[in-house]
């Protein structure tokens, strides 16, 4: 059964505007598929294969006549001085829509992107599927920690494979393509370890000393590791948010996996009842909620900005999207039983700040939706309700 996937409409309306438009995520978050769906009348050409590679570097100029009027290009990172010769061939047929880029490093694609396509191009990121599109393909769980456990790569709900034995193969493959592509590691057994800690400090502020005392790196290691997570669409932090925009990237930020399925496998979770009474449970429903808040904004065109928000007396809010004149907050919450201390710290927010216009949610475990104090509650399942 095909997934639709929610970011159609808005990538068919771009590429009618964009000489070329990159789709940027994950590996097997379902690029591919999306765009050959998406746009089937063009030509594919798939930069992972050696041959291709090699006809596009040894002769880019007549690779790119060959692919006609309309080209699907994937994983373009591969050939990176390739760039610079899409710049000139969509720039002399002045036509929307020309290519269609997919790549699944960020950090060698925003590079390239940056240095010779800019304001050619739109771009757009394709994170793992929302809960929102397995519903509608009746693929979704009732049961949270069953969506938490399975995580949400398309080929975990598309094929028979049990989730520890894709995410087990996905890591392997990860590790030896996708690393070493982008940095020269050598011992890859700490590298492992250093992923499985990540997993385990999901929701907490980054600490690199700490990660490095772990591992038996220095502090500089890890940082240029995690650069390698962050690029590769592993990880993702939240900054935390200041009035003074200065203090938003001088503080630390909160770790997030982008599927929660990697992380429990990475912290060795083999089923979703282990999920009953596991310490990280609570920080996986944590990641969950804000993954699937990035996902519907991507999914729709946009790149908000998302922080978490905390005061030097322990007041905070799980996470907080700046949207200009409108702050909106959310905090989470895995019991399933309404507490007034859930609203405490959007409360506490709302008496602070006067300038702005606020949405605050509370997402729970609980089947009780209710509005208090101008504070929504909803259950997880209609974390699509947070409209922004």
């Amino acid at each position: 059964m095909i997934i639709q996937r929610h970011i159609v409409k808005k990538l068919l309306a771009l590429s009618k505007k964009f000489k070329v438009v990159s789709v940027m995520g994950p590996r097997q978050s379902g690029k591919t598929t999306l765009v050959q769906q998406t746009f089937p009348n063009y030509a594919y050409a798939s930069l992972e294969d050696s041959d291709v590679r090699h006809n596009a570097e040894k002769d880019p100029r007549g690779f790119l006549e060959s692919l006609g009027n309309g080209a699907i290009l994937d994983e373009a990172q591969r050939v990176p001085h390739l760039f610079s010769y899409i710049q000139t061939h969509v720039d002399k047929l002045k036509k929307p829509g020309q290519f269609i880029i997919t790549g699944s490093s960020n950090y060698l694609m925003h590079q390239e992107i940056s240095q010779s396509l800019a304001g050619r191009v739109a771009v757009m990121r394709l994170l793992p599927l929302s809960m929102s599109e397995l519903q509608d393909s009746k693929f979704a769980s009732q049961k949270l920690n069953s969506l938490l456990f399975r995580g949400f790569y398309p080929p975990v709900y598309e094929t028979n494979i049990h989730p520890s034995d894709w995410y087990g193969s996905y890591i392997q493959t990860y590790i030896e393509r996708d690393v070493r592509q982008i940095q020269n590691i050598g011992n890859l057994s700490n590298f492992q370890r250093f992923l499985r800690l990540c997993a385990g400090r999901i929701g907490q502020l980054v600490n690199y000393s700490s990660l490095g005392n772990d591992c038996g790196v220095s502090h500089h290691t890890i940082k240029s590791w995690m650069s390698i997570l962050e690029s590769s669409f592993i990880v993702h932090n939240l900054q935390p948010y200041f009035v003074n925009f200065n203090k938003r990237i001088t503080k630390t930020p909160k770790l997030y996996f982008y599927d929660t399925g990697l992380a429990a496998f990475l912290l060795g979770i083999k089923n979703e009842k282990q999920l009953n009474d596991h310490y990280v449970t609570g920080h996986l429903m944590e990641n969950f909620v804000i993954n699937e808040l990035m996902k519907n904004a991507y999914n729709k065109g946009e790149l908000p900005d998302f922080y978490y928000w905390r005061d030097k007396t322990g007041n905070e809010i799980d996470c907080l999207i700046d949207k200009g004149l409108t702050k909106i907050l959310v905090e989470i919450k895995s019991g399933k039983t309404l507490n007034s201390d859930y609203f405490k710290g959007m409360q506490y927010y709302k008496s602070l700040d006067k300038r702005h216009r606020i949405n605050a949610w509370l997402v729970y475990n609980g089947e009780n939706e209710t509005k208090t104090n101008s504070i929504h509650a909803i259950n997880w399942k209609n974390i699509q309700d947070i409209d922004f």
